[in-house]
């Protein structure tokens, strides 16, 4: 395959508004400041990626600002005017820096799209991809009461999605998965606990195992992996780890100690495309499913998950609700759409939807433009 040479890299600081708040055991969320990174080959093509980060440190310990940063003083001087002869090169490249993986996998996966345009090729295509179409699941912020959350869980139920998820916290749980469940004892039902819970709650998260949830998510801390494994002996329902997993290495330990069945792999929280496909390899080989979480992305991010989720191991629909679910106007074009709780696969090269450069200029606070390593324009 042909080479890429990065000869310059724009950020794009836009104001990224929701359509509608979303409540999480971390709070909730309005609109939020994304970093959109432009990676140009020598020859004139444009890859994309975002920064998935939030305004606060409450999902993990990168915000947007932070992420800027690494991505100036460090991320961007990494790559620029370097030849790349395959994207998996990337990480590497990025190892003397511990972790901020959000910030590396802005850039990493610009440069995956970068790279699989300039040979022509559906990104799909250059991971491994088999799939032509995905299932697609709907997740729901915490709701004021059960009787709210049943009458959004019909709503999406009603819109044909695969899976439904509901974010849960102490109070916020039982109650409300027994009223889904009595209304939709069928469907294919999940509970994310964003960390909401510690082994002090066993009872209680041992009452969840009445409602039948085909997961709970990362129930336990942030970065817990013990704990996680106590508690999956202890309950039938199969544990989904997120926050838990942030590498390859993560992943194989947790793996070895029994501390899930399932496992959320989102490209941000790894460090990009090149650790999410080593992990979703090394979960298929132990039988182990996974699907794409959402980090409540522009329809840049959210096509990377499209992209991602051709792989054959993710089994599970993941968060790939369509644009209009989040945005009043998206960046891309054509904006992500669903038949039926199905995304058929673009066919176009790269990430195989337009950005829309009219429509991040609406919501831009300032870009920054990096050629020969020297920032022209813009502060941040």
């Amino acid at each position: 395959m042909e080479s890429v040479h990065i000869s310059q890299v724009i950020l794009h600081i836009i104001d990224a508004s929701l359509k509608t708040p979303f409540t999480t055991s971390f709070g909730t969320m309005e609109s939020k400041e994304v970093c959109i990174v432009e990676v140009i080959d020598q020859s004139g093509i444009s890859g994309w990626g975002e920064t998935v980060t939030s305004n606060d440190p409450d999902y993990n310990e990168e915000t947007t600002f932070t992420a800027v940063h690494t991505l100036k003083k460090f991320l961007i001087p990494a790559v620029l005017n370097r030849d790349i002869t395959h994207p998996n090169e990337v990480f590497n490249q990025f190892k003397f820096i511990k972790r901020n993986h959000m910030a590396k996998a802005a850039i990493e996966t610009a440069i995956w799209d970068v790279f699989a345009k300039k040979n022509e090729k559906p990104l799909y295509e250059i991971m491994g991809g088999v799939k032509q179409q995905i299932e697609v699941g709907k997740s729901i912020g915490i709701q004021k009461t059960p009787d709210h959350l049943v009458d959004r869980v019909e709503q999406f139920v009603n819109e044909g999605f695969k899976k439904i998820k509901v974010k849960i916290a102490p109070g916020f749980d039982s109650e409300y998965l027994n009223a889904v469940r009595k209304k939709f004892p069928d469907i294919p039902l999940m509970a994310d606990a964003n960390s909401a819970y510690s082994l002090k709650d066993m009872e209680d998260l041992k009452k969840l195992d009445d409602y039948r949830l085909i997961m709970i998510e990362q129930p336990l801390a942030h970065d817990d992996i013990i704990d996680h494994a106590h508690l999956q002996k202890n309950i039938e329902t199969p544990i989904c780890l997120d926050e838990s997993v942030y590498s390859f290495e993560t992943a194989k330990k947790a793996i070895e100690l029994g501390s899930g069945r399932i496992i959320n792999i989102k490209i941000g929280r790894v460090g990009g495309l090149g650790e999410a496909i080593k992990i979703h390899d090394l979960c298929q080989e132990h039988n182990i499913p996974v699907w794409c979480g959402g980090m409540l992305e522009t329809g840049i991010g959210r096509a990377h998950n499209i992209q991602i989720t051709t792989l054959p191991n993710f089994t599970i629909p993941g968060d790939t609700a369509p644009s209009q679910h989040y945005w009043e106007e998206d960046i891309i074009s054509p904006e992500v759409v669903m038949d039926q709780g199905i995304i058929h696969i673009p066919q176009g090269t790269g990430i195989g939807y337009e950005v829309d450069r009219k429509k991040i200029n609406k919501k831009l606070i300032t870009s920054i433009n990096f050629v020969e390593e020297k920032s022209l324009a813009g502060s941040f």
